[in-house]
């Protein structure tokens, strides 16, 4: 790696990953590793600088304050301590607190502004291809930004060792699986798989109502698909997978450690036994997404910033029982929402936004006679960190515009309604 590394060290704080990320900010690498880290594991990271200790509410495990060993205190490398042992007060304006964490990172630690995705991609496709040699790897590839950026740095790194399985559901958003075999089969020029598994899946979905077992359906049926074809190729030694660091972070410091050993992915048999390559294991969403990683490795905007999609896609989002033409309802109204946010500037302005098609129907007009259709239910959030979200203020032309062309362009619906519901107390999605 040829970055400076900044190390946080978690002693119990909810703002590790805000420090990471506001290290990150001033242009400097930085990684949370756990309390108990020995001197000789740091010594063996890449160019560490400095090394902050966050403290917090939950230093304290049965009884006993955690804290790092006597060797990380008396090693050469600077240390900040940040609400940990009574010093360092960490200031809470975000001015004042760039500006401590700049003295400490710089003037302090010495450390250069070298941070960027220029330097990432370099890294990664040197860290693929010693990892995998002339050995193959098998991916999953949804057409996400996630599995698509790790799908371009994969086919830069080792070109045709590289194969992607693309299996549509039937329950991807209007126009993804044509976009998917597009960039990467025909720009690209990758090994690409498409499985149209489509009736596989809704006759399994087949009057299902309860949102846990759609969801279990399709990601039993997913694993399955994705097993059949991963039979059919020789040679398959590793698994490259969209891993990113919130995972990570989410799930205990010590995955850090335990992310780099070999193992499975969850759900395929034991005897598909492949290693992971995570190449985004280490950043955050938004540098994947836009710190231009990703259209640094040629992938359309459209794809790189892609809004976030529920992994059963639009089967939680035609609520209820999925009907197949409820689903082409639910496909084509959020086509037409999505075509007019970007007509009308809110595309990069709203976090999320989609429709719901709930399974009622409800008494309207059509061509002079009574209609019994469905109702379209739009949703348009914005959030952070996606544990709270406000509503966006739609102005309400285009709220009529929207409501006259899914009424007159999509069969089958005769209402259109806005949820001005926040999160709490309701969630992002229906289901």
């Amino acid at each position: 790696m040829k970055q400076d590394m900044i190390l946080i060290l978690d002693l119990g704080s909810k703002e590790n990953a805000k420090i990471a990320r506001e290290v990150r900010a001033l242009g400097v690498y930085s990684e949370i590793h756990p309390h108990d880290i020995t001197l000789a594991e740091v010594q063996a990271l890449p160019n560490v600088k400095g090394i902050i200790l966050n403290g917090g509410p939950n230093r304290v495990v049965d009884g006993v304050e955690i804290d790092v060993s006597k060797e990380i205190y008396n090693c050469e490398l600077p240390v900040l301590m940040v609400d940990h042992k009574g010093d360092a007060p960490w200031p809470e304006d975000d001015e004042a607190r760039k500006q401590a964490l700049s003295n400490f990172v710089f003037g302090v630690c010495g450390a250069e502004a070298n941070w960027n995705m220029d330097n990432f991609i370099a890294d990664q496709i040197e860290l693929i291809r010693r990892q995998v040699g002339d050995k193959k790897v098998l991916l999953a590839l949804s057409g996400g930004v996630d599995s698509s950026v790790v799908a371009a740095l994969l086919i830069k790194a080792i070109g045709k060792q590289l194969t992607c399985v693309h299996v549509n559901h039937g329950l991807l958003r209007k126009g993804e699986p044509e976009q998917v075999i597009q960039v990467f089969r025909h720009e690209m020029d990758a090994n690409l798989i498409y499985v149209d598994a489509v009736d596989r899946f809704l006759d399994k979905l087949a009057g299902v109502a309860d949102p846990e077992q759609k969801r279990k359906i399709i990601g039993g049926e997913f694993i399955r698909v994705f097993e059949e074809e991963a039979r059919k190729l020789e040679g398959i030694s590793f698994l490259g997978q969209g891993t990113i660091y919130p995972d990570i972070i989410e799930s205990g410091t010590k995955t850090v450690k335990a992310v780099k050993s070999h193992h499975n992915v969850g759900g395929l048999p034991e005897d598909l036994d492949f290693e992971l390559v995570e190449p985004l294991k280490m950043l955050f969403k938004d540098e994947v997404r836009a710190c231009a990683c990703g259209k640094a490795l040629g992938l359309p905007d459209n794809m790189v910033y892609r809004q976030p999609f529920p992994g059963p896609g639009l089967g939680v989002r035609c609520l209820g029982a999925i009907t197949r033409d409820r689903l082409e309802a639910v496909r084509e109204s959020d086509a037409i929402l999505r075509e007019e946010f970007a007509k009308n500037g809110l595309e990069g302005k709203v976090w999320q936004y989609f429709t719901a098609i709930p399974d009622i129907k409800s008494v309207g007009v059509r061509d002079g006679k009574r209609a019994d259709e469905w109702p379209v239910i739009i949703r348009a959030v914005n959030t952070v960190d996606a544990m709270t979200a406000t509503v966006e203020d739609l102005p309400f032309a285009l709220l009529q515009h929207i409501t006259h062309r899914i009424t007159h362009e999509v069969p089958g619906v005769n209402r259109v309604l806005y949820d001005l519901t926040p999160k709490p107390t309701g969630t992002i999605e229906w289901e």
